[in-house]
């Protein structure tokens, strides 16, 4: 007696059971527990699992998404800062007919206008050259103690063995504390080695003196001026020890015909939030001519790179909610209300008419920037510039007054890219979804684990019953192999 072999099918294919008559001489199981488990584990779980991942993958896809659109919010907000406040307009420029003489720069609150300057004189810095010492200035010429000062400010060397040389002395004074800004060059000639003292600051007041302050007469040679004056019938003095080579000077200039000094070259407070740099002299009765004038090429470059940045904007909105016909590609987030009602915001800002005070300029299209088929915008430079000399109180009022469009267009993103703001709303609900999904997963986990143990006990359970019956029918099958045979009787 025989048994035929069994097949059980699952809805992932066929599982096998072993025969059972080989599985009885064997004494081995019947049916294989581990893999028909692992099949019917994986038959409830595998469409549950896909389900969670597709929906987890549309959720990152999702807040991708906002990332991508925060950035681009956050990229062309950075281009209203150029023009969402009413100082961004207060930009000026300042000109000038003879920049060989006298340059100029401004501040935002220069008042604009035309001021002539006259240069009669530049400021200089002093500088002295002594008489020459034998030798190259290595020569010991004696000790003792000096005090140098320029101006009003002192400082005082102590001349020892160690640096009693024109060279020592040099040095000494380069890198003296409290130096105000004498330099100390040691300057080689034919007739000897010289001492050229220099002053780094400019103006009148800003002389060099130089005095022996210890008892001796060592270094008297070193002084100036000098101080025991020795003076020729022509009034100079034949005891003089240096040689000013150039003297210390203010400039002397006139803006406007009001004549005025200065110790320095650089002039900030002659015409407010004027800085007049100058650098030479003007031929009498030809003045120059220094003008303030508003920097709208400034602006200008402001408002394009304005119109570049939102072009941009519009290209992250396109690639975002749009439908690529070519590659039959959806954007990530089309459909979506919140790009939508952003997009639309933004558009709406745009288009607005401001007041501004001028019935001509208070539209982005009255001054050159209008709207392409595609969404985008262009820039009209010559209406634009046309404008701005026309009414510039009008342009600033379109972009920055209370409600203009880049005033109006920076507070509606900041809104937007706030902690409380409908991007961050959004985010957070796809977050809380995406977490909800990984719960999932676990939670389906474990109920895989349980059902296989659950199934596992339960093959286990019917493998043995099923062993033990093939044992039974292997043993009842020999026992009747080996009963004797009945013979029948047979007539003669």
């Amino acid at each position: 007696m025989t048994t035929s072999s069994t097949n059980t099918a699952t809805s992932t294919g066929p599982v096998s059971i072993a025969s059972s008559s080989s599985a009885g001489a064997a004494g081995g199981s019947v049916i294989n527990v581990s893999s028909l488990v692992s099949q019917l584990v994986a038959a409830t779980q595998d469409p549950q699992q896909a389900l969670i991942n597709n929906q987890t993958q549309a959720e990152t896809t999702q807040i991708s998404a906002l990332g991508t659109l925060k950035s681009a919010l956050s990229t062309f907000q950075s281009s209203l800062s150029t023009l969402d406040t009413p100082s961004a307009f207060d930009s000026q420029t300042a000109s000038t007919t003879n920049s060989t003489a006298v340059t100029a720069t401004a501040t935002s609150d220069a008042p604009v206008g035309t001021y002539s300057v006259s240069v009669t004189a530049l400021a200089q810095a002093q500088q002295i050259l002594s008489n020459a010492f034998t030798g190259d200035g290595s020569a010991a010429i004696g000790t003792g103690s000096l005090q140098l000062s320029l101006g009003s400010t002192s400082f005082t060397l102590n001349i020892n063995s160690s640096n009693d040389s024109l060279n020592g002395i040099a040095a000494a004074i380069n890198s003296a504390n409290g130096n105000p800004g004498i330099t100390a060059t040691v300057v080689q000639g034919t007739d000897g080695a010289h001492l050229l003292l220099s002053s780094t600051q400019t103006g009148a007041a800003n002389t060099i003196t130089v005095s022996e302050t210890d008892s001796g007469g060592a270094l008297s040679a070193l002084t100036y001026p000098d101080p025991n004056p020795n003076p020729n019938p022509d009034g100079s003095d034949s005891d003089l020890h240096y040689t000013v080579e150039t003297a210390a000077q203010d400039a002397s200039y006139s803006i406007a015909g009001v004549a005025a000094t200065s110790s320095s070259n650089t002039i900030t407070s002659a015409i407010s939030g004027v800085t007049l740099t100058l650098s030479g002299l003007t031929t009498a009765n030809t003045p120059a001519a220094v003008t303030v004038s508003t920097d709208a090429s400034t602006i200008e470059t402001n408002v394009s790179a304005f119109v570049t940045a939102y072009n941009t904007l519009v290209g992250s909105f396109q690639s975002l909610g749009g439908y690529d016909s070519a590659t039959s590609t959806a954007g990530p987030m089309m459909g979506n209300a919140l790009l939508s009602s952003i997009e639309n915001q933004v558009q709406n800002t745009l288009y607005s008419v401001v007041d501004t005070g001028s019935a001509t300029y208070n539209t982005l299209a009255s001054v050159g920037i209008t709207t392409n088929s595609d969404g985008t915008l262009s820039l009209n430079s010559t209406t634009l510039s046309n404008a701005l000399s026309t009414n510039f109180s009008a342009v600033s009022q379109l972009f920055s007054g209370s409600g203009g469009v880049a005033t109006n267009l920076n507070s509606l993103i900041t809104e937007n890219l706030s902690s409380t703001g409908a991007i961050a709303a959004n985010s957070q609900s796809l977050t809380t979804e995406e977490n909800a999904l990984t719960a999932q997963t676990t939670q389906l986990n474990a109920q895989m684990a349980a059902l296989s143990a659950s199934l596992t006990q339960q093959y286990s359970a019917l493998n043995a019953l099923l062993s033990s019956l093939q044992t039974t029918s292997s043993y009842l099958t020999q026992a009747f192999a080996s009963l004797p045979q009945v013979q029948g009787t047979s007539n003669a």
